[in-house]
């Protein structure tokens, strides 16, 4: 999966120090990232080193995680800015970028690009929020509210019968393979009863024997994916809801094939099942 970088070692203490001449600018435009595609197929994002020397960054560049020696800054470049080689590309390109570790800083990068994009200002008194000096924390010097980086909880669900598995698509998404039943966490709920709520309300099914798989941080959400494996209890007739679904249906392990890429945990929970090694 995409977070699996080793014998890469991703570091997100919150330990900030002035960049050196290598360390990473990672730069966002929307749901854009600035990078430079080599012709051998492997992705690069700017070093401090590249820019020109007169160049100065304003507002000051934000620590964000280290990955094994190098740092990662979130950075802005001001519209007269040039770095030759490089383009803004959409951070999608991050699912199946190389070389892997760097994809994975850039749309780790990128989550956390939206969410200080989103606390620039108070929530409270609306006044402008501050970078903490000594956490990954947006404060106010107003009011003193303070705010901390925001995880989705969300699930993955392999439902089961036998050598079966329920496979479905999205409705009115650009994402067009098929996927597992999913959704997120509400209120008060636990993480288990987040499975049985998905699953009853998107394809009208009761369930049982739910078994903890794995989980995986998705940044292109902003997402904390927990994914499961469950039976179905009784009818296993399927009542799809068509405003989430464009379809569902039961697939043989024989007939269930991958997305063509490894990222995701979706993607893996399809490969376990379809070669009988899911958890029972």
């Amino acid at each position: 999966m995409i977070q699996d970088i080793a014998p890469h070692v991703y570091h997100n203490e919150f330990r900030p120090q002035p960049p050196e001449d290598d360390s990473y600018l990672l730069v966002y435009q929307e749901n854009q990232i600035l990078l430079r595609q080599e012709a051998s197929g492997t992705n690069l994002f700017p070093r401090f080193r590249d820019l020109e020397e007169e160049f100065r960054l304003s507002p000051e560049p934000v620590y964000l995680f280290t990955i094994d020696q190098d740092r990662f800054y979130l950075a802005q470049l001001s519209p007269d800015a040039f770095l030759p080689g490089f383009t803004f590309q959409d951070v999608r390109l991050m699912r199946t970028a190389q070389p892997q570790h760097l994809a994975f800083a850039g749309v780790t990068g990128h989550q956390l690009f939206r969410w200080y994009e989103s606390r620039r200002f108070c929530g409270c008194c609306g006044s402008p929020m501050v970078h903490s000096k000594t956490e990954r924390q947006m404060y106010c010097t107003a009011c003193g509210h303070y705010e901390y980086p925001v995880l989705s909880p969300a699930v993955i669900i392999g439902i089961t019968n036998g050598d079966k598995m329920v496979m479905s698509r999205y409705e009115g998404r650009s994402f067009k393979n098929y996927a597992l039943i999913a959704g997120y966490a509400e209120i008060g709920e636990t993480i288990e009863d987040t499975v049985r709520r998905e699953v009853m309300e998107e394809v009208g099914l009761k369930v049982k024997n739910i078994r903890y798989y794995k989980s995986q941080p998705w940044s292109f959400s902003g997402t904390l994916l927990f994914g499961f494996f469950c039976d179905v209890d009784g009818d296993d007739t399927l009542t799809v809801d068509h405003s989430e679904l464009s379809m569902a249906e039961w697939f043989h392990r024989s007939e269930i094939k991958g997305q063509g890429n490894s990222s995701s945990l979706t993607n893996e929970m399809m490969m376990i099942f379809a070669a009988g090694k899911e958890p029972r």
